[in-house]
């Protein structure tokens, strides 16, 4: 029969008790106050000020990598971004590297990049004060590229792919930056979306320029993995005969260069005939010499023989 009580196994304990907050503990309060110090100084009317207080954020957060959520919540992201508009070389790096290191410890990539952020580090890379800060704009794109949700964001500023593709082209550009720049692209090339402005905007040439005339391998790797990504969309046969895209990769696949390097020619090889048809596939086979593509399938890695043995088998067929 009810009673109109409730059973006695239900606890309401968790019922209208308010969670007491954990205070912060006092080295915690300590840097707040001091960061709070800082970000307070950013928006002085005085240069110096501003300039010692970024140059001492900078150090903070790459000392402290605890400190960087505390600069953040402190709101100092939107005046570190204006800084980058700065042509003073030691305002632009301290800003560029300071936009780098709380970028990796950023967990709201939405709420960081609402505050002008991209905007700011295009900027920088298409007028950099120097080659550190072009090499830390870029390092902090690649850093947020790092969230899947943010790439079609990214990809989207056309400005951003044109300073990295610059970068690349220049042959002023130290080496920092264009690894740098080429990760960045790599990031923007996994979302299938922006290969086509990619391309457009005349990426293939560039890279394929730095695969055929760099001698470093670790530059010409990271080229042809970009190069592989972005050969995957319907627009890639016609950007990359625009720079003899498909006789460069051939030759680098015949080349002394590291496993590697190949399988991303093949890779890229294989998405040209997948997505150009029969022009790509009858390109390749007047080629005649496809013996770095047999030697991929036969001593490259599980995901290079597979690449590579689908390749040959369509190059047969068509």
């Amino acid at each position: 029969r009810p009673t109109g009580k409730f059973p006695s196994y239900i606890n309401f304990s968790h019922i209208g008790v308010p969670k007491k907050r954990k205070s912060p503990a006092p080295m915690e309060t300590v840097k707040r106050k001091a960061v709070k110090n800082l970000v307070s100084n950013l928006a002085s009317v005085s240069e110096q000020t501003r300039t010692a207080a970024l140059c001492e954020i900078r150090i903070l957060s790459k000392d402290d990598p605890e400190s960087r959520e505390l600069i953040v919540e402190a709101h100092a992201v939107p005046l570190i971004a204006e800084a980058l508009y700065s042509p003073a070389a030691i305002v632009q790096e301290n800003a560029a590297a300071t936009l780098l290191n709380l970028s990796i410890s950023t967990k709201e990539n939405l709420t960081f990049i609402s505050h002008g952020v991209l905007d700011a580090l295009s900027h920088a890379l298409r007028n950099p004060s120097s080659p550190s800060a072009a090499q830390c704009a870029a390092a902090a794109i690649f850093s947020l590229l790092r969230s899947e949700s943010l790439r079609p964001i990214i990809g989207d500023k056309r400005d951003i792919i044109f300073g990295l593709v610059e970068i690349v082209r220049s042959p002023r550009s130290a080496a920092r930056s264009i690894k740098d720049s080429l990760r960045a692209l790599f990031g923007i090339a996994l979302c299938p979306m922006n290969r086509a402005q990619m391309i457009e905007l005349g990426a293939p040439e560039a890279l394929l320029t730095l695969a055929a005339n760099e001698s470093r391998p670790g530059l010409i790797e990271d080229a042809t993995a970009v190069l592989a990504q972005m050969a995957g969309c319907d627009e890639s046969w016609e950007g990359f005969k625009r720079g003899s895209g498909a006789e460069i990769l051939m030759d680098l696949l015949d080349g002394c260069g590291g496993r590697r390097m190949k399988e991303n020619c093949v890779s890229g090889l294989l998405s040209l005939v997948q997505f150009g048809g029969d022009e790509a596939a009858e390109y390749l086979k007047r080629r005649k010499k496809l013996d770095g593509i047999v030697d991929i399938a036969e001593n490259g890695t599980d995901k290079g023989k597979s690449k590579a043995m689908e390749l040959l088998k369509l190059l047969h067929h068509q």
